[in-house]
């Protein structure tokens, strides 16, 4: 037991815990039970090793797979004796693709008490690329296989392989034997989309193609009847999943008047469909491992709360939820039986703690814990609400500095990225790090923020660097008017969407932060609309999301940071991988070469190897260093009491 003990220890500190705490990449990071609940599989740390951990039941070591710096992405079981293990690379694309890089992901398949790992397609000669899409896994006859797509070649067996399309083929994937069998084709054009359902029978049930020109769609069935069709120009249509029936599927598509979601349920045969969960705002979906049937869903909301169909299910998650009182509980898996279960616990005094749940005997086991913090150095947060200029309603979590009097305290402002996407009131690394150095940080959840409905993620359709730029320095106007943050002590910073809101902060508004902080921000809006499109292969649902959402023409001018260098007046630090697949680099090297020619105060931090997500643990850790150090001297806390 001495590994777990490790990976579950807390530091007992008196000033704040080291950055290499936050820094690093979780010492637990992710976790799967098998379908017979008699194995768990987890990714975790000790020291500077990095591994993939088996247990028993009794949770005791089987086996352990160093895994170094892999960027893991997914962990699933076939039966007890194989895992899966889903990785990504960027790699270098090369000439004739439209984008210089791309994140390629790969399966690992790993064999539990002896055997050789292998990678999925790792052999085949046609099919190049590691795995495009995941579609499920399957047991028939004893023998378990995977779906997977693949990028595949064409040939003649007389030249070498050429590449007619990147759109995957769906393939079976024997894991026992390790050869592949054609499932369906890949969808026509290039610019269309397809994807596809796969029945507990290992057979492809429904097909789901979207065309972009137009936005047309159908789903159709195993026959090839459509079953229902439609036309969304912004791609806003999607396949969910079987339905809690085991003869309807389940799609989504957004009302065109209103803009909300709707999840449409259709018998597989063909019929009429029909809304289900109409009154429910929808933050995730569970379903059978076996049945691949929808067993049940998350509720959206600040803490997680679920609803399941089946009556013992349901009873099981709220009586898991009862157990861990005041901390959010999010199901992680669970075993077949429904009786075994990992779920995280995080929020006050909960650093994210991962749990084995066994409902037979009605014992939780702690498996890890992310962050190696005392419950006492673990920042306290909150949601709080404030009005926006308009009088819209804004929500935001508020972390305040641990054993500190919340009272006149210098301030972060941390818009998130996306932008459509949301913060929650958990125990946030990046955050912690900063508030466990004195600072208050606050997170908003400004307009076209996910979470609050249609109405309000519409509202922040063309409102880059404009009512969501202010609904962020409102959050800010309150902490003022409340007394917790001193308006003469406050730093604006960002990843992403939120590293364009911090230099938005310091170019578009004046006289509200002492420095920036972005990390791997848009400076050019015009430019990365340009570049997504390029690199879409000028798809046009994306060309019609874009001038929707953000903008187009002068509109992308006025609102890019980098066309109003002028007007800084903080310093700016700029913090970028190279290897982002997402916002390109020279969107930062473009900044800071213009923020100089203006003569301003600008400080550029390159991460080799780093990507858009922050996944490799020693780079993460420079960038906390980097933006700690900065925000220390321009604007530095009190002294700890």
């Amino acid at each position: 037991m001495a590994l777990f003990v490790s990976l579950s220890l807390s530091i007992s500190l008196h000033a704040a815990p080291p950055l290499s705490v936050y820094g690093k990449q979780p010492s637990f990071e992710r976790a799967a039970i098998s379908q017979s609940g008699d194995h768990i599989a987890l990714i975790g740390t000790t020291g500077d090793l990095r591994r993939l951990i088996i247990l028993d039941k009794n949770t005791k070591p089987v086996m352990a797979v160093s895994i170094g710096a892999a960027k893991v992405r997914g962990l699933y079981w076939a039966g007890d004796g194989m895992v899966l293990l889903e990785t990504s690379n960027t790699a270098n694309l090369g000439i004739g693709f439209t984008a210089d890089k791309a994140e390629l992901y790969s399966m690992l398949v790993i064999p539990i008490g002896g055997g050789k790992p292998w990678s999925v397609f790792d052999k085949n000669p046609s099919i190049r690329g590691g795995i495009r899409g995941f579609h499920g896994l399957n047991q028939r006859d004893g023998k378990w296989y995977g779906y997977f797509g693949g990028i595949t070649f064409e040939t003649d067996g007389k030249v070498e392989p050429w590449l007619k399309s990147a759109r995957p083929v769906l393939y079976e994937v024997d894991l026992q034997t390790r050869k592949n069998k054609k499932l369906a084709p890949r969808v026509d054009d290039q610019e269309n989309y397809r994807t596809w359902l796969i029945g507990p029978d290992g057979k492809v049930s429904v097909t789901f193609d979207f065309r972009s020109i137009d936005g047309n769609w159908r789903l159709t069935n195993a026959q090839g009847e459509k079953i229902a069709t439609g036309i969304d120009k912004f791609g806003n249509v999607g396949l969910v999943g079987f339905g809690p029936k085991a003869d309807t599927v389940i799609y989504t598509q957004e009302d065109q008047e209103t803009g909300r979601e709707r999840w449409m349920e259709v018998p597989i045969t063909g019929g009429s469909a029909s809304e289900i969960l109409a009154d429910m705002r929808i933050g995730g979906s569970f379903f059978d491992n076996r049945t691949r049937q929808l067993m049940g869903y998350r509720h959206e909301g600040d803490v997680p709360t679920y609803q399941f169909f089946n009556r013992f299910h349901q009873k099981v998650v709220e009586a898991t939820q009862k157990a861990f009182p005041g901390v959010s509980v999010r199901l992680i898996d669970w075993n077949d039986a429904f009786n075994r279960l990992i779920v995280m616990t995080e929020g006050v005094n909960d650093p994210q703690t991962w749990w084995q749940v066994d409902i037979r005997t009605g014992k939780a086991d702690v498996l890890g814990t992310s962050y190696p913090i005392a419950a006492e150095d673990v920042a306290p947060m909150k949601m709080i609400h404030y009005k926006a200029g308009d009088g819209k309603d804004i929500a935001a979590v508020l972390t305040l500095p641990p054993q500190r009097a919340a009272k006149n305290l210098p301030v972060i402002i941390f818009p998130h990225g996306g932008p459509a996407s949301r913060d929650y009131p958990g125990f946030d690394w990046w955050a912690q790090a900063f508030a466990a150095r004195g600072y208050a940080v606050l997170q908003p959840n400004f307009r076209g923020s996910t979470g609050y409905g249609a109405d309000f993620e519409r509202a922040g359709h063309g409102e880059w660097g404009r009512k969501m730029q202010t609904d962020i320095s409102d959050g800010l106007a309150q902490l003022v008017k409340d007394g917790i943050a001193d308006p003469k002590r406050a730093c604006i910073m960002g990843a992403s969407y939120g590293g364009y809101a911090a230099l938005a902060g310091v170019t578009l508004q004046h006289g509200l932060y002492r420095c920036a902080v972005s990390f791997a921000g848009v400076s050019d809006v015009q430019k990365m609309v340009n570049s997504d499109i390029s690199e879409s292969g000028g798809n046009n649902t994306l060309r019609r999301t874009l001038k929707r959402e953000v903008g187009s023409g002068r509109d992308l001018r006025d609102i890019s940071p980098i066309r109003h260098v002028d007007n800084v007046d903080a310093p700016v630090l700029l913090i970028h991988g190279k290897d982002d697949t997402v916002v390109l680099y020279d969107q930062s090297t473009d900044m800071a070469a213009a923020l100089r020619r203006a003569g301003k105060t600008v400080e550029f931090i390159t991460l080799p190897g780093e990507d858009h997500w922050l996944s490799n643990s020693d780079t993460r850790l420079t960038m906390l260093q980097a933006a700690v150090t900065f925000v220390e001297k321009y604007n530095p806390p009190d002294p700890p009491k």
